[in-house]
């Protein structure tokens, strides 16, 4: 049997919107939150019920009770924005000024030089380097030329 386009209502179209929505998704709001509580506390109506009501899912209403009953709050945990960068402040300034007075350094010397303060690997090194503009070129480090890009 051939499956066509369209499966119990959904376009193949649709099933791309929401890949594509599971990684912006937005944390639901502190009323909504309120309210689904308030309408499983009081015993009316059966979990399926609320989570048709306010289009949850019951997994999410199980989770949203057992984070109040453990932690006594119901505010979304904040989202994490990713790993922190090693060298960021003065570590970041550091590393700029060892590489200006030592251009001809390889990564490997840079990651020594820095090995008690930081703890990381070449590659971090690199991508903080291209960050900040600096390039290896002909066995040393110089700026970036913005006008070679093409």
């Amino acid at each position: 049997m051939r499956h066509s386009l369209r499966t119990r209502g959904y376009s193949i179209l649709s099933f791309c919107v929401r890949i594509a929505d599971m990684f912006s998704m937005k944390a639901y709001s502190i009323d909504l939150r309120k309210r689904v509580l308030a309408a499983y506390d009081s015993g009316k109506y059966s979990l399926n019920q609320i989570a048709e009501q306010f289009q949850v899912t019951t997994r999410w209403i199980q989770k949203l009770r057992q984070r109040r009953k453990l932690e006594g709050s119901i505010a979304p945990k904040p989202q994490n924005q990713g790993r922190k960068p090693i060298f960021q402040g003065k570590n970041l300034k550091r590393l700029e000024q060892f590489i200006e007075a030592h251009p001809d350094t390889t990564l490997e010397e840079t990651k020594q030089h820095f090995l008690g303060v930081v703890e990381c690997s070449i590659i971090t090194i690199h991508n903080t380097l291209k960050g900040l503009e600096w390039r290896y070129k002909k066995k040393r480090y110089m700026r970036a030329n913005k006008a070679e890009k093409m």
